[in-house]
């Protein structure tokens, strides 16, 4: 049977395993103008962090460097240390494209690949990372589109173009496509913002099932969405994290004057 290339060995450390993903003081700018200013955010194993803010705040910003999309932007720096399971992502020895295989990111607007069909997009990643056996992708192919809730939907029509869904079923695709590469951690950029109402609900009814399996950081700027769906949460502003901690404390009693002004609406 084949199997993509093995990963990297983790290093073991004291660091506690209830921690599956920790960013340590991350500083990010563009051109010299800081988005981020040392934020250190610590993400539990198999539950859900929402980042929320108001826009411009960066939390899209501190996503990407997460999985080190952010220095794929032009002029774009960072400092500060991410570890997953104790390792450190930044190190030189560390490659870059396997860090995005293992932290796996879905965006705010759905991206089919657009010349692909159902099938194509969800394998795509597979092949690509040297997987040719096909019974072994139409298996990975068909239990990535159960997790998602879209197998039902396209189980008899997966030759058709992916771009032919929804927007709703696209999304959906999207997310399943970025499981099939098996992460670790899954990231989204505001999942549900382009989506209707119901559409939306399947997408929050995936992330708390799939929440059994993944360490999910969503940001949203829904926050009746970040209550249904997020255990922990963080409140970002102008750079600068202000409070982290259950969502629960954060949206029914917040430490800080600012996170309460914000999670009532006041301003956002």
């Amino acid at each position: 049977m084949e199997t993509m290339e093995k990963l990297p060995t983790k290093i073991i450390t004291t660091e506690s395993p209830k921690y599956k993903l920790i960013a340590e003081n991350i500083v990010a700018s563009y051109d010299g103008v800081v988005a981020v200013k040392n934020v250190t955010m610590k993400f539990r194993d198999r539950a859900v962090t929402a980042l929320i803010g108001p826009s411009g705040c960066g939390k899209t910003t501190f996503l990407r460097c997460l999985n080190r999309m952010h220095e794929l932007t032009k002029n774009a720096k960072i400092e500060g240390r991410v570890l997953l399971d104790g390792e450190d992502l930044y190190t030189n020895k560390q490659d870059p494209i396997i860090n995005r295989r293992k932290i796996g990111m879905v965006f705010q607007k759905p991206n089919p690949f657009p010349t692909m069909s159902i099938y194509d997009n969800v394998a795509a990643g597979l092949k690509l990372n040297g997987l040719r056996n096909k019974s072994v992708i139409d298996d990975i192919v068909e239990g990535c589109l159960k997790m998602v809730y879209l197998w039902d939907e396209v189980k008899s029509d997966l030759k058709k173009p992916g771009m032919s869904l929804s927007g709703g079923q696209q999304q959906r695709l999207c997310i399943a496509r970025a499981l099939a590469i098996q992460p670790e951690v899954l990231l989204m950029d505001e999942p549900a913002s382009a989506l209707d109402p119901i559409a939306t609900q399947k997408i929050e009814e995936m992330i708390n099932e799939l929440k059994k399996e993944y360490t999910i950081i969503i940001v949203t700027h829904n926050m009746q969405q970040a209550t249904r769906v997020s255990d922990y949460t963080g409140f970002m502003y102008l750079g600068d994290l202000i409070e982290f901690g259950e969502t629960k404390q954060i949206f029914e009693n917040p430490r800080n004057e600012t996170t309460a002004r914000y999670v009532q609406g006041q301003f956002g």
